[in-house]
């Protein structure tokens, strides 16, 4: 990326926020990125209240001109978030926090409402950035964001068996005492040097294709297609002279060789 448009980025992100703000920060929810842009304040996470319940699903967000609130419904529970009050008010709940309207938009803490509302909130080290899994998802937002991308970079020219067959190993790592116990820690467990090469070259950070997002929710959901596997290698691109001195072979599938 250039210079220039970076630094134009920066900028323009500097204009969204309120004046105080520490520093951007992305916010997912259920794997996706938040719209717009949220920042960290003094270890809160603040996010645009319309942005944060339109990615939850099956709220209606309003700006009331008289009480001077954004308001928000569903079903029936209703929202009103008031700068001037600084609260949240939920049902019959009153949430204490910074409410602030900023260029037409009602920031409030993160965690605060989406937890008060029945959601998962967790700081993603590796993201650098807050990782939201709503009370209805299906998969834990975190691991379906990390697994999704590790199985695009390794393995986005592959089968959807194969890409499955990534997405066993990682999850098999996570299982095993040998390994970090979390998605994300193994996919950047940095130990014996760094374990995938998505990490160092970047590639990881790509979004993923629709299929890799589906072989990373089959493989959380349990579907496996290479048994306890613990590493592969692309024989066209390495040599995988420790793997094949260490480890047993177990198969192959597509391009890559899977060992125990």
């Amino acid at each position: 990326m250039k210079r220039a448009f970076l630094c134009g980025l920066l900028a323009a992100a500097a204009l969204a926020v309120p004046a105080n703000a520490a520093r951007t920060v992305p916010v997912h929810v259920d794997g996706g990125r938040l719209p717009g842009t949220s920042y960290l304040e003094s270890g809160v996470t603040y996010v645009p209240l319309r942005y944060l319940l339109d990615a939850l699903g099956g709220w209606t967000v309003d700006w009331d001109s008289t009480q001077k609130a954004a308001v928000a419904s569903s079903g029936s529970t209703r929202l009103t978030a008031t700068p001037s009050k600084d609260t949240i008010q939920i049902n019959q709940k009153t949430l204490r926090g910074n409410v602030t309207l900023s260029n037409g938009r009602t920031y409030v803490p993160l965690r605060l409402v989406a937890e008060a509302l029945g959601n998962e909130v967790e700081w993603d080290p590796y993201l650098q950035g807050a990782s939201v899994t709503s009370a209805h998802a299906d998969y834990d937002a975190e691991d379906l964001y990390w697994l999704s991308r590790i199985i695009h970079a390794e393995s986005r020219g592959e089968s959807l068996e194969g890409q499955i067959a990534v997405g066993n190993v990682v999850l098999n790592r996570v299982k095993s005492k040998e390994f970090p116990n979390t998605v994300s820690g193994v996919i950047f467990d940095r130990r014996h040097a760094v374990q995938f090469e998505p990490v160092a070259n970047g590639t990881l950070y790509q979004t993923p294709n629709t299929q890799s997002v589906e072989a990373a929710k089959r493989a959380l959901d349990g579907e496996s297609v290479v048994g306890n596997a613990l590493y592969f290698y692309a024989p066209a691109l390495s040599q995988g002279t420790w793997i094949n001195a260490n480890r047993v072979y177990h198969m192959t599938i597509g391009c890559h060789r899977f060992y125990l």
